[in-house]
């Protein structure tokens, strides 16, 4: 039934569209740079490749692609993937072992999106080790897309997951090290320490994406980045293409880059154009320079992209069975 309120969204979509302007318009240069980047030019589509941030993303492409080969969903693979990192106290920046806030809370925030344009997220989530498959529960399970707080917690535990400490020795260590001078900058350094991005194509030639961070070290409490929020931290849509985004999270959220990046492939960019023109939105409108921005994207086609604002931002790319860690380029040198 065409009901009103049918009739006004729709009216509402189609007045946005006809006021959309063209984003692919700019100052700067958008053609594909040289560099390792561009050997996925050759990828044939639906051929599997995974994509993640940092040098965690090495044993998180490793998961993920165990699930792909034996002819498991993309979704499933983000999922096993990125609960790899959460699970490892070594890494700092994600889930078990994260750096704590500025109170020795470790909070966790954390999305995931199918194919079909699901999703589901967790925000300032404490006590539980694997927020990626509490928010893979959100969106399975419930009418809802993100919990919060002491909700997504009580979400959990009903759900069979384990209460946990969190906060290890060495996060606590390194916390109060830090409580002496409490010198608190919100400032993303460029080196690997962040947020795990993950994107995956699968055989069928499905995409999926999984978002996952303990957040900023020392951050207030209660301070929520763009990795649980979708459009800022991940998106997907299966007729185009996927992005995730690490670095400072309130730089992803002015700008809504993982959409961005995927609209713009949808206008007609590459990849490797879509992710440089989400890092030049940041710089044109925002103040940008001691703080840390990557994006990385996957095209329907298999084609891939990474851009940085910094040197220092590198990324693990999985197919054909090889996992290799890339520097992205980046706009300062």
């Amino acid at each position: 039934m065409r009901t009103r309120r049918n009739f006004l969204k729709n009216s509402a979509i189609v007045g946005s569209l006809l006021s959309l302007p063209k984003i692919l318009s700019c100052n700067v240069s958008m053609r594909p740079e040289p560099g390792k980047v561009s050997k996925s030019s050759q990828i044939k589509t639906g051929e599997p490749i995974i994509i993640s941030t940092w040098n965690h993303g090495l044993p998180a492409n490793d998961a993920a692609w165990k699930v792909i080969e034996k002819g498991g969903k993309a979704i499933d693979a983000v999922e096993a993937g990125v609960r790899v990192v959460e699970s490892d106290p070594k890494s700092t920046s994600v889930g078990y072992g994260g750096l704590p806030d500025r109170d020795g809370k470790v909070t966790l925030d954390a999305c995931i999106m199918d194919e079909t344009g699901n999703a589901g997220s967790v925000c300032f989530l404490q006590h539980i080790e694997n927020p990626i498959s509490v928010a893979r529960k959100v969106m399975d399970d419930t009418p809802h897309v993100m919990l919060a707080g002491d909700g997504a917690l009580k979400f959990a535990l009903d759900n069979g997951f384990i209460k946990k400490n969190l906060l290890t020795d060495e996060s606590e260590k390194a916390w109060r090290e830090w409580l002496v001078e409490s010198d608190y900058k919100p400032i993303i350094n460029v080196e690997n320490h962040d947020t795990i991005g993950l994107l995956a194509m699968d055989k069928n030639g499905n995409l999926s994406g999984a978002c996952t961070t303990s957040g900023l070290a020392y951050k207030m409490h209660g301070r929520v980045g763009d990795s649980p929020i979708i459009g800022a931290g991940l998106y997907v849509d299966n007729e185009i293409g996927a992005a995730t985004a690490t670095g400072m999270g309130e730089l992803m959220m002015k700008t809504l880059g993982s959409f961005l990046v995927v609209e713009l492939m949808r206008q007609g960019a590459t990849a490797q154009e879509a992710c440089k023109e989400a890092v030049m939105r940041i710089i044109r409108k925002l103040d940008y320079k001691d703080m840390q921005v990557g994006y990385l994207a996957i095209d329907k086609g298999g084609n891939i992209g990474a851009y940085a604002i910094h040197p220092g931002f590198n990324y693990a790319l999985m197919r054909k069975g090889e996992n290799e860690l890339i520097d992205a380029t980046a706009y300062s040198r």
